[in-house]
């Protein structure tokens, strides 16, 4: 009898993608089910970005492991970050997994579960992972039908000195052109109309592989894809956001006119010491820049607070900046200690409770500052893809400046029998808060 499988993901929506590709593998020899309490094969795709991911991670596989006793699980896997940093750690702090699985190889995830069943076994390649999936690898989507993640490039060159990515996921490496379009083709053929477009730095796509920054020539292309209506750009470092990126952005009506665009500080010191490129002026052009050719483009970034050596003026800089630029969303982190980085090992580390006393501030201006951007769009017109139908009979939905997961929702108080979960629908926006609006169906 063929057994049953669960993978239960952590961390980001690139990890997700990783998670589908492993699916798509192990689908083609066990079942799949959403409840790991009866599944013989647990999969655990995990995170180590910060201390909470990685104690999150720990977390999940500890529950997972209970399903020994409890469940019917006889094979334990962790793949994703935390495995390939700390795969034999992991390996021997917790009898209960029968296998780690590294970041370069997850096309070896039906393998090392075959192995595991027998003997306790690793899989994590020497040396940068290198593995990069393609358009022919089966994938398993566990997002809604209407929605797609697409990962356009793997690993990061930045080298951000609080970050481990670099370490854990290789070197930056673009996907062809071809391998891109022709998996969003085939998702746009099962009833895709929205794609998010990522990697850990996507504003870097195809330099690795021309010298040229390809991002408006690959987003140009996916937006003559019938049956795609968003494409949601993710993770855009602004040092390489081209004036040719922005107006592929303004000329092309599919392309959401919404930005993630990650600065993680506003002080040019402190920006310098986390190697992160360019200026903040810089930034402030840059936004200045996109709000000009877009005047309605909702803006989110993260920020972090308490990095190593930040006094209260570098915060204060923060402060002033967030408060001068307005974002529309805005994400913080406070500062997380990851050994073996060179931020991690500077020994003027800022206290835990100064860094979330910091985060807590920021968020406490950032919700006032939300909520009056939020304002604008009383009384407009805007289009919502609906996602679910609430119990009391409301519809909720999200607009271009939503990413999902992410950002707010738009609740629709009245609405026609005749819509489904995935239509767009016209909406007037009637009230709004710092993250969700309220809107009546246009009929």
């Amino acid at each position: 009898m063929t057994k049953k499988v669960a993978v239960v993901t952590l961390g980001c929506p690139k990890n997700q993608v990783d998670s589908e590709v492993m699916s798509g593998l192990l689908a083609q020899d066990y079942i799949f089910t959403e409840d790991p309490e009866e599944a013989e094969i647990i999969v655990v795709n995990t995170c180590t970005f910060i201390q909470s991911a990685k104690e999150e991670s720990i977390e999940t596989i500890f529950e997972m492991a209970g399903f020994k006793q409890s469940g019917s699980c006889q094979t334990l896997i962790a793949t994703g970050c935390l495995a390939q940093r700390y795969g034999s750690e992991l390996m021997q702090d917790i009898p209960e997994l029968d296998g780690v699985l590294g970041t370069g190889n997850i096309d070896e995830i039906t393998e090392i579960v075959q192995a595991a069943e027998g003997t306790r076994t690793t899989l994590i390649k020497p040396g940068a992972p290198n593995f990069l999936h393609d358009e022919k690898m089966p994938r398993k989507r566990s997002t809604p039908d209407y929605l797609a993640y697409v990962k356009v490039a793997e690993g990061c060159d930045n080298y951000c000195t609080y970050c481990v990515i670099p370490y854990v996921r290789g070197h930056f490496r673009s996907r062809p052109e071809e391998s891109v379009i022709k998996e969003v083709q085939d998702m746009a053929a099962q009833g895709v109309k929205e794609i998010m477009v990522m990697a850990q730095d996507t504003t870097r796509y195809g330099f690795d592989l021309s010298g040229e920054l390809r991002l408006p020539q690959l987003i140009r292309q996916l937006a003559r894809i019938e049956g795609i209506e968003w494409i949601r750009l993710m993770y855009c470092y602004p040092e390489r956001f081209t004036d040719e990126l922005i107006e592929t952005m303004r000329q092309e009506p599919k392309v959401c006119k919404y930005i993630d665009l990650p600065l993680q500080h506003a002080d040019n010191k402190i920006l310098k010491e986390m190697n992160r490129k360019g200026t903040i002026e810089q930034a402030e052009t840059l936004i200045e820049k996109l709000r000009s050719a877009m005047p309605d483009i909702v803006l989110r970034t993260t920020m972090i607070t308490g990095f190593p050596g930040e006094t209260e003026q570098d915060f204060q800089t923060m402060v002033d900046f967030v408060q001068h630029v307005q974002f529309d969303r805005l994400g913080v982190f406070p500062y997380s200690q990851e050994e073996n980085t060179p931020a991690g090992q500077r020994e003027d580390q800022v206290l835990p409770e100064i860094r979330e006393q910091r985060r807590e501030q920021i968020m406490q201006i950032q919700q006032d500052i939300s909520r009056a951007r939020q304002q604008r769009w009383v009384n407009r017109i805007v289009t919502v893809l609906l996602e679910q139908k609430l119990l009391d009979g409301r519809w909720m939905g999200r607009t271009e400046g939503d990413a999902p997961e992410i950002d707010g929702q738009v609740y629709i108080t009245s609405a026609q029998t005749s819509i489904h979960v995935g239509d767009m629908i016209k909406v007037r926006i009637l009230e709004a808060d710092s993250y969700d609006l309220i809107g009546e169906v246009v009929s």
